[in-house]
């Protein structure tokens, strides 16, 4: 090994710099904001009428969403460091903190993912998305408009919309799989991102399409009629068709332009779909059995209310079934590492969310309103509770949660300021539905495709945030007056 030789006395030197790269920077910024939010939150005192320990677990609520969403960290790095933060200071008791992993829903949203899988594995999600490119795929947006068909059809047999996005996903993923697009193809990767959240936004208004649509429709309803407000499936259907139509008319269009997929027109589509089909042949054994698991479960989900079945119970039902006859192996469980990121991140912001009610904060909120809209006229302050209700739920991972929480103080606020109830009762019912694309973790039934590969964080926060805005908008504008006449 030879030795170095030294260079002489005058010759230049060589500045070497070691430069931070944008991206890391904007990140440590970010870091930095969050630290400081916290730690200010953290050392505020709480207001008055509010619990200190509920002011410190909204602060460490708070930091952990704002993490995410100014991307300082992922959300599952935000979720464990506020739970782990909430324990640690005595915000939250063990008990407490880890008792969202025992939840039956999120082990549903957990099965559902891997029942999904099967459907993919075994074939049939490519028959399935080639026979619906082959009816609609002569353009990206019939695609779209046909994830909002399809699932406004269905939706009425699901009580559970977690449940209804368990066999919604395949259907979507398989049609973005058809379209040649997978998560990461930069040529295709906005066409993806159209189908996926389609599938999202089409679970916001079918649930308030339909009475029986999802869980917290009958309970909010229940609740309602304590006001002397009655609600039923017929009643529902009248009040909610006007708006929620209207918005699942131009909601996928916005979409499309928005998101702009690289693909607009497939005119020969649905000829490569007929081919592919012919060359796919008939039913093989396993799409036969994952065929008859689906609709096995889809029959159980839909009579689970009147039969008094579990949700989560039948959900593992049919992952038994599909592990027992090797159409799923343990192999393909293992590969299916983001099945645990999503539960463990949702299952503490759930708890989170969950805590911050149980410790009086939502109450404080809804009394702080009452306040803030006295004085204010029935209409305007009817809307203004619509508003805080729709922008509340930035706190909630949960709709039926919030509804729990803020539906009937909600209620009783407008009654006190003299808001026509009837009304406000639906406004209210519709936006439980309509807000749940605003964070991916803003309903169960996001989970899936936020966890697809097609939508980045930022994407789902900038399209949820206009897919909410967007309904509210209409809801507002075309419901209300609608509301007002099939009220009296």
């Amino acid at each position: 090994m030879g030795l170095a030789t030294p260079l002489p006395a005058d010759a230049p030197q060589v500045r070497v710099e070691t430069k931070v790269p944008p991206e890391r920077g904007r990140t440590w910024l970010a870091r930095g904001a969050t630290a400081v939010l916290v730690v200010s939150l953290w050392l505020c005192p709480a207001p008055s009428g509010l619990d200190g320990v509920a002011w410190h677990l909204f602060a460490l609520f708070v930091a952990a969403i704002f993490s995410v969403v100014v991307g300082a960290l992922p959300i599952l790095t935000a979720s464990v460091l506020a739970l782990a933060a909430a324990v640690l200071t005595g915000t939250l008791s063990p008990a407490n903190a880890y008792s969202g992993f025992a939840n039956g829903t999120i082990l549903l949203i957990v099965v559902a993912f891997l029942v999904a899988r099967s459907v993919v594995k075994c074939g049939l999600g490519e028959r399935l998305g080639h026979l619906v490119v082959s009816a609609f795929g002569r353009s990206t947006l019939g695609l779209g408009y046909s994830v909002f068909l399809v699932d406004g059809l269905i939706a009425p047999a699901f009580p559970s919309n977690t449940a209804r996005s368990g066999v919604l996903y395949p259907l979507v993923l398989s049609v973005a799989e058809a379209a040649g697009v997978r998560p990461g193809d930069e040529g295709r990767q906005r066409l993806g991102r159209f189908l996926m959240f389609s599938g999202m936004a089409s679970l916001t208004v079918s649930s308030a399409l339909w009475f029986t649509a999802m869980a917290a429709n009958p309970l909010g309803a229940a609740i309602a009629k304590g006001y002397g407000v009655d609600i039923g499936f017929g009643s529902w259907l009248v009040a909610s068709s006007v708006p929620t139509l209207v918005t699942m008319a131009l909601l996928p269009l916005l979409l499309y332009k928005v998101i702009k997929p690289e693909v607009t027109a497939t005119p020969d589509a649905p000829r490569a779909a007929h081919r592919a089909l012919e060359a796919m042949g008939p039913l093989r054994r396993d799409e036969k059995i994952v065929a008859t698991t689906f609709v096995g479960m889809v029959v159980l989900w839909g009579a689970a209310a009147t039969l008094e079945l579990d949700s989560t119970a039948i959900a593992f039902l049919g992952l038994g079934i599909l592990l027992a006859t090797g159409v799923l192996t343990l192999g393909d469980i293992a590969k299916e590492g983001d099945v645990l990121a999503t539960f463990i991140w949702f299952a503490v912001l759930f708890t989170l969310s969950g805590q911050l009610d149980a410790l009086g904060f939502m109450g404080y909120l809804g009394g702080r309103l009452a306040g803030i809209c006295g004085g204010f006229t029935p209409l305007l302050a009817g809307v203004i509770l619509i508003v805080a209700y729709v922008l509340l739920h930035y706190l909630f991972v949960s709709q039926t949660a919030h509804l729990l929480a803020l539906f009937g103080v909600f209620l009783d606020v407008g009654k006190q300021l003299g808001v026509p109830l009837a009304p406000l009762a639906f406004q209210l019912l519709f936006a439980t539905n309509f807000f749940s694309a605003n964070t991916p973790q803003g309903s169960s039934a996001n989970l899936l495709f936020a966890g697809s590969g097609y939508l980045s964080q930022g994407d789902l926060y900038r399209l949820g945030a206009l897919t909410t805005a967007f309904n509210l908008g209409v809801y507002l504008i075309v419901g209300t007056p609608w509301l007002v006449l099939v009220s009296r």
